[in-house]
């Protein structure tokens, strides 16, 4: 563009009216007409995606199968590992690269991720009024464990099937292999390579993966768990929406990848227990008999069976060993593949009899440590099967032979047919364990949050990255679902109440908006979208239309790659309800829910009959209040100039201007008798029925258009709920009037009385107002002695001295 152009252009917008402004600002209207189309935002339909947000009938996907052999170094704690791939290209285009992902080289102190970080982010403390500028214990452990520790991948000798060396170039997170030569639509390509690297301790780290070290075990040295995901060079997803998906891993958003074949060696210490991606291929060489019987009476059983018990563990972490054992597995058509390792392990499992003709069986399974005590043995399995139980209802039949619970140091991780889960019990002094309440709701929450991930987004192979909302928040809405069949008493946050702090905040953004660029993941890839599909479920489709839709979407991109559009779509395409206004509102706005009832105004219909209607305003007349003046007259006795001069009294005095003559009953006569015959009938019926009529007058304060849920109270004491549409916006998104008839006469309106829409203030929703009530609390007002406060008040006597280096300055 010429900068004469650019001078004409910017000369022009100067000349806008406000309205234009506005529109420049926001091309595609997202924030102005509530009820646009979303036509504009969402791709175009092709032969890949249909406009019905269906896979086209050109769709396609890449294939990628590994082969990996695994040796885990328990002494050095890393791994050593070789693996070949066979690259399937599917799509329509010619590939003269390959692009990996390389997850390990986030935590390189050249990484963009490590460089980026910012003083103020969770681990340090900006400097404010109220305390000094200040950095967690946390943080420091981080920040000496990587400057300690060499992370990242070590990888050689990359060839293909004949020996060739492969050119590769490394570009943060990401690797591009170049080919021998451009691999063609249909075609294959088999290569090689080894890779390397230490593992990264979790506690220290937070990496969604790595090491545990127990150091007060019986063993000389102590033991570890090793939870492994995210370990081997992965290839990124080629797609038909973006092509290579290569975007640099900075910690957040996790990934896409493509579905393949899996056959893994597992080279561990001969008495570790491994828990694993796919099915062990090899029981004879790693179980005992023992075990492998307990196994198979597991199957049939109706509570857990224990393959390896808590004393057996105990024992086995006692001594450790030289020897090795590997552990061979096989996965077929999963898009990742993670596993754990542990000496410490105790193992459970259970057979959830599906049923089906997919997987008719599937063994539920946990491992977890001593620490992980009753409180495991008790809930982490049986809620693996809740999970399928409830998710299986609203998507398609596991497809998996297991589904695995494993504790170890990660909170939460899902990968397909495994999960890492945190939560534990607390060791005291006479070596009993107990938990707490919120731990016990902790477990459960999160096995079935990390399990449900199985569905979405290791089978429903969403982009978290691009779109963290579309497993995270569809997810999240599953698990509520589960949750409250578990224990509906249990808080489980994903309710519209959850989620009104965050909508009202100045920190919200779209929920759309790439992962990366989130202040506030939790709520905005949880939370809000979770809140948001509930409403649509409860509130706006109804269960049974809902239902229906979500399990078209979830069998129809059933082991493929869905995008936004093709759940807005599909949603759309299988309850037959536009929700355009719906998607845009709440995915691609800041909007939030405050619906406020102004005023209502009772109405009585007139008769048209001049001798009833007069006679009801003069009624209504004398129901004002009397003028202040007036009042004081009669109060005093004084009579007015009339009343003391009747002698010279006429018509218009004798009578006011309600009487009714002669010439308003005759024009009422002559408005009866023009009236068609069905006018006639419909004025006689509404004069014999006599209803209440009421205008209601509504503001939309939030700009966020959602139905109207209207509680209305009678003075009777009955009680009666009404629905409006999202509609009644359609044409004044500001502000709607609405007219309510009812048989009886209204004491009280309340809108959404049982706080089922995220509207932010509940103070506007009553109708007439009512007073708030809370909670006023005595408290002892205490004097400050911590060390801050005293440095504060010390500098604020004493000459301020020059800062001295360091976070905590005074």
């Amino acid at each position: 563009m010429s900068l004469k152009l650019v001078a004409r252009l910017s000369a022009a917008l100067f000349t806008l009216t406000p309205a234009a402004l506005t529109q420049a600002a926001d091309p595609l209207n997202v924030t102005g007409d509530k009820f646009r189309q979303l036509d504009e935002l969402l791709p175009t339909a092709n032969v890949y995606r249909n406009a019905g947000g269906e896979p086209g009938h050109a769709y396609w996907q890449q294939q990628v199968d590994y082969r990996i052999d695994v040796r885990l170094n328990e002494d050095k704690r890393a791994l050593n590992a070789s693996q070949t791939i066979t690259y399937t290209n599917n799509s329509p285009d010619t590939l003269k690269f390959l692009w990996f992902q390389l997850d390990q080289n986030r935590f390189r102190p050249d990484s963009i991720a490590e460089t980026t970080v910012t003083f103020g982010s969770p681990g340090t403390r900006a400097e404010s009024p109220e305390a000094p500028a200040g950095i967690t214990f946390g943080e420091l452990r981080r920040q000496q464990w990587l400057a300690d520790n060499e992370v990242g991948y070590t990888i050689s000798n990359l060839k293909d099937a004949s020996g060739t060396e492969l050119r590769s170039t490394i570009v943060g997170t990401n690797m591009r292999v170049d080919l021998a030569r451009p691999l063609k639509p249909g075609e294959q390509v088999t290569f090689s390579m080894d890779f390397a690297f230490n593992i990264l301790e979790e506690d220290a780290v937070s990496a969604r993966s790595g090491y545990e070290h127990f150091p007060d075990d019986a063993r000389d040295g102590g033991n570890d768990i090793f939870l492994l995901a995210q370990w081997f060079p992965r290839l990124h997803a080629y797609t038909d929406y973006e092509a290579w998906t290569n975007k640099e891993f900075l910690g957040r958003g996790e990934f896409t990848l493509e579905f393949g074949d899996y056959e893994v060696n597992l080279t561990v210490p001969a008495d570790h227990i491994v828990s694993s991606t796919g099915s062990l291929q090899n029981p004879e060489d790693v179980l005992t008999a023992t075990q492998r019987d307990r196994l198979e009476k597991a199957r049939k059983a109706k509570r857990p069976v224990f393959i390896v018990t808590e004393e057996e563990a105990r024992e086995n972490e006692k001594a450790g060993t030289r020897k090795t054992k590997t552990w061979k597995f096989k996965a077929d058509n999963v898009r990742d593949f993670a596993w754990a390792s542990s000496r410490k392990f105790m193992w459970d499992a259970r057979g959830y009899q599906q049923g089906g003709d997919v997987m008719p069986e599937v063994m539920a399974m946990s491992f977890y440590p001593k620490e992980g005590g009753e409180l495991w043995k008790k809930y982490s399995t049986e809620s693996v099967i809740h999970t399928m139980e409830v998710y299986s209802r609203f998507s398609f039949d596991y497809p998996y032979p297991v589904a695995q619970s494993v504790n170890g140091p990660v909170g939460g991780m899902e990968y397909p047919m495994i999960t890492f889960n945190g939560p534990r019990t607390t060791l005291h002094e006479d070596g009993s364990r107990t938990w707490t309440q919120a731990e016990k709701r902790f477990l459960i929450g999160v096995v079935i949050h990390e399990i449900g991930h199985i569905y979405f987004p290791m089978i429903v192979n969403s982009d978290e990255r691009q779109w963290t909302w579309m497993d995270e928040g569809l997810n999240s809405f599953l698990d509520g679902v589960a949750g409250r069949e578990w224990d509906p008493e249990m808080p489980w946050g994903v309710e519209p109440r959850d989620i009104v702090d965050y909508m009202k905040s100045d920190i919200q953004v779209p929920i759309m908006t790439q992962s990366d660029s989130v202040l506030r993941l939790g709520p905005n890839a949880y939370t809000k979208p979770a809140a948001a599909l509930n409403i649509l479920r409860e509130v706006i489709l109804g269960r049974e239309l809902f239902d229906y839709a979500f399990k078209e979407y979830s069998t129809r991109w059933q082991y493929k790659r869905p995008t936004p559009a093709d759940f807005f779509r599909t949603m759309e395409e299988a309850s037959g309800v536009d929700l355009d206004w719906f998607w845009r509102g709440w995915f691609y706005t800041t909007d939030h829910v405050d619906i406020s009832i102004d005023n209502v105004r009772q109405l009585r219909l007139d008769t048209l009959n001049p001798d009833i209607d007069f006679e009801r305003r003069r009624q209504e007349e004398a129901d004002k209040p009397q003028p202040l003046f007036e009042k004081r007259e009669r109060d005093a006795g004084n009579k007015t100039w009339l009343e003391r001069n009747k002698d010279i009294r006429d018509f218009y005095d004798e009578n006011d201007r309600f009487t009714v003559t002669n010439k308003e009953r005759n024009e009422y006569a002559q408005m009866l008798a023009d009236l068609e015959p069905w006018e006639r009938d419909a004025l006689k019926r509404a004069l014999d029925e006599d209803k209440n009529y009421y205008v209601m007058d509504f503001s939309n304060l939030g700009g966020l258009v959602m139905p109207i849920l209207l509680e209305l109270t009678f003075e009777d004491g009955s009680v009666e709920e009404r629905y409006i549409p999202a509609e009644i916006w359609r044409r004044s998104p500001a502000a709607v009037s609405k007219l309510v008839v009812t048989d009886k006469a209204l004491a009280q309106v309340v809108v959404d009385p049982r706080w089922e829409t995220a509207d932010v203030n509940n103070d506007n929703n009553h109708f007439p107002r009512r007073i708030n009530k809370s909670r006023l609390q005595i408290y002892k007002e205490e004097k400050r002695t911590d060390p801050v406060y005293r440095d504060i008040m010390h500098d604020s006597k004493t000459k301020k001295e020059e800062p001295k280096p360091g976070f905590h300055q005074k």
